[in-house]
């Protein structure tokens, strides 16, 4: 039988004895972190669901505080208004109500301008041969229009003064994609001012469109002063800084996105009040913030969250940049006959692959 022997370090007289071997209690420290996580998690969870009323309160937890808790929780959910539910629910049911067959599907091309449309000619190319396939919607806000094209006319719309900046800008283009819907075949909603013209032809145009499985919406989040700094806080709870959008104005949407437009009050309500020129000592534009900021909130998934419309800020101005005869080359507007039909082909300095129209 084998006894433990004790070990002698130094002299006889500086003598310690120690054990053979040590026994520790395994399950004594893992008690108490189990204990004192669970402790922790209880007492985060009951300053969640009943977070501290008094500064004093809080400050036992940091000097900075309740906030301290706020940024590192989760922000609770809050209650939807009747105006989002009833906003929800039509939303649903649009996006899950099956597109109408069409046996002879159209684009509406909507033209926001002031009077007369100075390259009417160019784009009575652009239709020429396609009749039956396109419709042509005009809203003049300042004088009526004076045509040369056959299909421009008696296509004018009951318009309304506009303002550049204003939500009038916004109300317009209401209006537009409502005389549009009224025709049951027009499945896709092109928005065009007078300055704008097609970059590819007619064909190109119509397959492109016709095609896609979504809208063409520039949509974006932009933290500077001009964008996020647009935001008023009067739009909530509805409308959140996170979710506040830009774009450029130029969209091309399929029928369902109209239709979701018409029926929106709430959000265009929100934008009508608190995004106009000069509110809040801001200077808010709603035709590049109301529409893109719509979509991002009901359907950010059905747009393409870039436009097909080429307009150049390169500038860094309140208006994009305006093309002057400078920047056309000798060859890059030209008309072709092909196969009988007329190629229209207007091409500017520069890689205009993704785009449909420049404005």
């Amino acid at each position: 039988m084998k006894v433990a022997k004790e070990w002698r370090l130094g002299s006889m007289g500086d003598t310690k004895i120690l054990p053979g071997s040590r026994h520790r209690s395994p399950l004594k420290r893992p008690i108490w972190i189990i204990l004192m996580v669970s402790f922790v998690s209880l007492f985060l969870v009951c300053a969640y669901i009943y977070p501290p009323n008094s500064d004093v309160a809080c400050y036992v937890f940091s000097s900075r505080g309740c906030k301290v808790l706020t940024d590192w929780l989760p922000p609770p959910k809050r209650e939807l208004t009747d105006e989002e539910i009833i906003s929800r629910v039509v939303v649903r049911d649009i996006l899950d109500t099956p597109p109408v067959e069409s046996k002879n599907p159209k684009i509406a091309f909507m033209f926001l301008t002031p009077g007369s449309l100075p390259f009417e000619k160019l784009w009575d190319m652009f239709f020429r041969g396609n009749e039956g396939r396109f419709s042509v919607y005009i809203h003049a806000s300042k004088e009526k229009p004076v045509h040369v094209s056959p299909y421009f006319l008696n296509r004018e719309i009951h318009s309304s003064p506009v303002t550049w900046g204003a939500f009038s800008m916004v109300d317009a283009e209401r209006r537009l994609l409502a005389y549009a819907l009224k025709d049951p075949d027009n499945q896709h909603f092109v928005l065009l001012s007078d300055s704008c013209i097609p970059l590819h032809n007619f064909d190109y145009v119509y397959n492109y469109l016709m095609h896609a499985n979504m809208s063409f919406i520039d949509c974006f989040v932009d933290p500077g002063p001009h964008g996020n700094g647009r935001y008023s806080t009067r739009m909530l709870p509805e409308v959140e800084e996170k979710d506040f959008r830009k774009g450029a104005q130029w969209f091309t949407m399929r029928r369902q996105h109209a239709l979701l437009v018409m029926a929106d009050s709430l959000y265009y309500s929100r934008f009508r009040d608190y995004c106009r020129p000069f509110a809040d000592g801001k200077n808010c534009i709603a035709d590049e913030h109301y529409l893109p900021t719509f979509f991002n909130l009901v359907d950010p998934g059905g747009i393409a969250n870039w436009s097909v419309t080429r307009v150049d800020w390169s500038e860094r101005k309140w208006h994009p940049k305006s093309y002057r005869a400078q920047d056309v080359t000798e060859i890059a507007f030209s008309l072709n006959l092909w196969n009988g039909h007329m190629k229209l082909e207007v091409i500017f300095n520069g890689n205009f692959g993704q785009y449909s129209f420049s404005c």
